[in-house]
């Protein structure tokens, strides 16, 4: 797993059913513990609604699923809104529906559409990027050549996450083809500079 589908943007959305409101609300998120704290902010902000269902899927492979009815009838309002996200193939997303009460049952079939319906609006909203996985990679170059090393290697798409001056110069450069990298780095210093892995990153 190299890359995966997340928000593009934060992004709100509502819909009405029968005088009842459903405020959907989309955040990005790291981990369950900042999706936690994006329910217990709206709950705050919103205390007069009667329910915040949230649904969240976290991770490059969508490892962790989280879904939340908060008293709404049982599968009425997190598994549907889970099941809309994970239907976008987005990841790394919190969704929080809270709902006004119209005064009207909507029963469980209305329930579950108007839930879902608030996702899919919010999504339209939010867009989508792509997070990719990227490869750091350590060089270290001398003074006299750092900055036209570093300006070759941005021409040729090479990300220069971090530059440190010392008595000489080491750039931390991200790339999705680490031996490409190499390669352009071997070509700038006549052979004699090479790239150390150091770990990796998702952005």
């Amino acid at each position: 797993m190299t890359s995966y589908l997340t928000l593009a943007r934060d992004a709100t959305a509502e819909v009405e059913v029968r005088r009842s409101r459903f405020l959907c609300t989309l955040r990005r998120v790291d981990d369950e513990e900042s999706a936690r704290a994006v329910v217990a902010e709206l709950r705050a902000l919103h205390g007069d609604a009667r329910h915040h269902c949230s649904a969240f899927v976290i991770g490059p492979r969508s490892e962790l699923q989280r879904s939340s009815d908060d008293g709404e009838p049982g599968g009425t309002a997190g598994a549907p809104m889970l099941e809309v996200l994970l239907g976008a193939g987005v990841s790394d997303v919190a969704a929080v529906v809270t709902r006004w009460f119209g005064g009207t049952l909507l029963g469980a079939g209305g329930l579950v559409r108007a839930y879902g319906d608030a996702v899919r609006a919010a999504l339209v909203e939010a867009g989508t990027r792509r997070r990719v996985l990227l490869t750091e990679l350590a060089l270290v170059v001398g003074h006299a050549d750092a900055g036209r090393i570093e300006s070759e290697l941005r021409v040729r798409g090479v990300d220069v996450l971090d530059v440190e001056y010392a008595a000489t110069v080491r750039l931390l450069l991200g790339s999705t083809e680490p031996a490409g990298v190499a390669a352009h780095v071997a070509a700038l210093t006549g052979g004699t500079g090479t790239v150390e892995r150091v770990g990796e990153r998702w952005v």
